[in-house]
Parts: C-alpha cells; structure tokens; sequence
C-alpha cells in the first residue's frame, strides 16, 4: 500500500486507534501565528500537558513576545519533544555596566526598556529536539542535527550533528561531509510531497543515493 503524507493543515496530526486526535501533538505552523516566528511545514511539537491551540508559541519561547526583536525560525518537519523550550534575545539583559538588574521595565522608561540583544534564533530543516533541550538566545542549529534530551545549546551546531550535555557538544556526526553536502544539495524537505511520500523507504534506510535518485529533478 503506497505511504501518503500527513495532511499538512491538520492542528492534530496524530488520530489514535479508537479514531480520537492525539492533542498532545500540533502541527506548529497551524497554531502559531506570531508576526517574528517562522514555523516550516510539517514541523511539530508534542507536550504531556498541551496548552490550547493559541498558546504553543508561549509554551515553546516563553520570553519571545509578539513585539519582540530578532526572529525564531523553525524548519520543516522538525521534532520538538515535551519540555523544550527557545529562550530567545528577549531574555537577555544588559550586563556591560556594574548590574544586570532591568531597572526600565520597572519604570516603565521606553528608552531604558530598548531590548539589550535583538539576534536571531535559527533553526535548520529535519531537526529533532530531544526531551527538556534548552535552545539559548542567537544559536543556529544545523539541517538534520539530533539535540539529546536536557541538552543546553549555547554555541551552533553544525548539519547532522547529535549533541548532548551542558554546554552541550557534538558526540557523533550522523554522515560523513560528502554526504551532508550532498543531502544539503537534495534538500528533499522542500519536494513536493509526493515526492517525498515515494522517498519514505530511503529516507528511513540512510540510502543518499537512493534518495537522489528520487530526486524531482533526477
């Protein structure tokens, strides 16, 4: 029987056997809809104690307001398990002076209140982020890394890496650099979906040249 993808629009993605939806798990970019939050298709989130629809963007980045400056970016089809949170620029405070202490918020001084750090939080295509993993402020995480569950990633991770631990690092490149080349060329999360339903098999295998041979333009 031919595999066929999720339907892209869904909330819950998820039906269980009994034929109910699975709420604890959201298709991101049909939940959030916060003007600096790029959510690609196919990415989503589960939570033991999922929030309403409309409070997925708090849940994840509780410190990115609406207002705030400097952009989340999520790829497509990313994996953001239960208790993962980006703790983007907003949380920052001025620290170049004798105190950290935000004294403009307090009195409600717009000049004193300018956010200190307005950088950008980026993150790649196919990454999976484990249980309780910590993203910190400007970090870029590479196309198809693994974040280990409870890692805190304060510097960048590189395509295809798994990393674990505080300050997290890298403990095992999943492919070799000729192979992350050629899967950054494939980019086959930006195939038409029929596409990729037909690459399921390769996918799943590790097959690169399997994969290419699927490729739209092959």
């Amino acid at each position: 029987m031919p595999f066929s993808m999720p339907d892209a629009t869904r909330v819950y993605p998820v039906t269980l056997p009994d034929g109910s939806i699975h709420a604890g798990t959201v298709f991101l970019s049909n939940v959030i809809d916060q003007p600096n939050i790029d959510i690609g298709a196919f990415s989503y989130a589960s939570d033991f104690d999922p929030p309403p629809p409309d409070g997925w963007a708090t849940r994840l980045a509780p410190y990115h307001f609406p207002k705030s400056e400097g952009r989340l970016s999520i790829g497509k089809f990313c994996q953001i398990a239960h208790g993962v949170r980006f703790i983007t620029a907003t949380a920052n405070h001025a620290f170049a002076g004798l105190t950290s202490f935000p004294f403009g918020i307090f009195a409600l001084d717009q000049e004193l209140m300018a956010q200190p750090d307005s950088r950008d939080t980026m993150i790649g295509h196919d990454v999976w982020l484990g249980y309780g993993a910590i993203v910190c402020p400007a970090v870029t995480i590479g196309n198809g890394a693994i974040i280990g569950a409870g890692a805190v990633v304060r510097a960048d991770v590189p395509d295809y890496a798994i990393v674990t631990g505080n300050p997290a690092h890298v403990v095992k490149m999943r492919l070799s650099p000729d192979d992350i080349t050629r899967m950054n060329r494939l980019a086959w999360w930006d195939w038409p979906v029929e596409h990729i339903a037909r690459a399921r098999a390769a996918l799943e295998a590790g097959d690169v040249d399997g994969l290419e041979a699927l490729a739209p333009d092959a």
